[in-house]
């Protein structure tokens, strides 16, 4: 076994148990902070497995950003530990098949010879300089740019849609205007008062 194949186990290995850690701890806190390492370690096996961009995205969007969001809301809210206890080993039978079952499928997968190298030969002449990310690029950008472009839509109408759902105007509360804003006039906010002058008092 070379060194790769090590690395790729290593990787497996951690990010095996740090994945148990993460649903078997009961503080909220170090759980997260297990799953960083999940994520890191399953970057670490993308790479083994030349998969760069991608392990690039999970590291910037995931461990950068989304765990970074849950670790401050974890940390704000009043967590009840004892809560969190109750209950857990009422559904660890039921935790327990699923989890079985899915290593079974992963196995299945795996073992059906649909994966490997030669499932997917790089093309010919880029064995010094092939780029999966370049490749990658290639095919969103002109096979499947339509596909790519239609996902960015649904994304936007569901973020607009998010918003509009959650929109609530309170009572008391002022909001902005722009289409007023736009058509404002100085006679409309600037008003000139005239006031007669005072005659100072004199000074002893």
């Amino acid at each position: 076994m070379n060194f790769t194949g090590l690395a790729f186990y290593f990787f497996a290995s951690v990010l095996v148990f740090a994945a148990a850690m993460v649903v078997s701890i009961r503080n909220p806190v170090k759980s997260a902070l297990f799953l960083v390492l999940a994520f890191f370690s399953a970057a670490c096996v993308w790479i083994t497995l030349e998969a760069e961009f991608l392990a690039i995205v999970l590291v910037l969007v995931y461990v950068g950003a989304v765990m970074v969001l849950f670790l401050f809301v974890i940390m704000m809210l009043d967590v009840n530990l004892e809560r969190l206890r109750e209950g857990f080993g009422e559904y660890l039978p039921m935790g327990g098949l699923i989890a079985v079952l899915m290593v079974l499928e992963i196995a299945i997968v795996l073992n059906s010879g649909g994966f490997g190298e030669e499932q997917f030969p790089r093309p010919q002449g880029h064995l010094g300089s092939y780029s999966n990310t370049r490749e990658l690029g290639l095919l969103i950008y002109t096979f499947y740019v339509y596909p790519f472009e239609l996902a960015a839509v649904i994304l936007l109408v569901a973020i607009v849609a998010a918003i509009s759902l959650t929109l609530r105007k309170r009572p008391g509360t002022k909001y902005q205007k722009p289409a007023e804003q736009v058509t404002v006039k100085k006679s409309d906010r600037l008003r000139i008062v005239k006031m007669p002058a005072e005659p100072q008092e004199k000074q002893e």
